[in-house]
C-alpha cells in the first residue's frame, strides 16, 4: 500500500476517534476504511449502557461504506491512544471479511504502527455458501 494512502487513513481514524462516544471504558477508537471507490469512510466506537449495544469504530465505518453504497474494502485504519496497537475484535474481523476477502489492517497508535493482512488476523473465516 502507498504509504501517503496509509498516512491519510491513519490520520482519517485518529481524527473521528476524538468522537468515539466512551463514557464507560474510556478507551476511544477510530477506524477509516478505503472503499473500493477510493473513498475513505469513517466510524468510531459508540458505547452503550446495554453494553451488548455498544458499536465498535470498525463496524461504524462499515455502516457508513454500506449507507453510500460500497460494498467492498480494500484497507482499514484503526487508532487508539494507546502504547500498543489495538487489533479489531473478533465480530469486527468477521464483518470486515464480509466486505473483502483480504484487506490491509493498520492498527496505529500516536507512537507508530503495525500492519497485517486480514486474512492472517482471521485464518478460518466464517462464509455462508448457500
Amino acid at each position: 500500500m502507498d504509504r501517503s494512502v496509509e498516512d491519510s487513513l491513519v490520520a482519517a481514524a485518529q481524527a473521528v476517534a476524538a468522537h468515539a462516544h466512551a463514557p464507560y471504558s474510556k478507551f476511544a477508537v477510530g477506524a477509516a476504511l478505503l472503499g473500493s471507490d477510493g473513498s475513505v469512510y469513517v466510524g468510531c466506537n459508540v458505547e452503550n449502557a446495554s453494553f451488548g449495544a455498544t458499536q465498535c469504530a470498525e463496524r461504524s465505518a462499515v455502516g457508513a461504506m454500506v449507507a453510500a453504497g460500497v460494498r467492498e474494502l480494500s484497507a482499514v485504519a484503526v487508532f487508539t491512544d494507546t502504547s500498543e496497537p489495538t487489533l479489531p475484535c473478533g465480530i469486527c474481523r468477521q464483518v470486515l471479511r464480509e466486505f473483502a476477502e483480504d484487506a490491509v489492517v493498520i492498527c496505529a497508535t500516536p507512537s507508530g504502527r503495525v500492519q497485517h493482512q486480514l486474512s492472517e488476523l482471521l485464518p478460518y473465516a466464517f462464509s455462508f455458501e448457500g
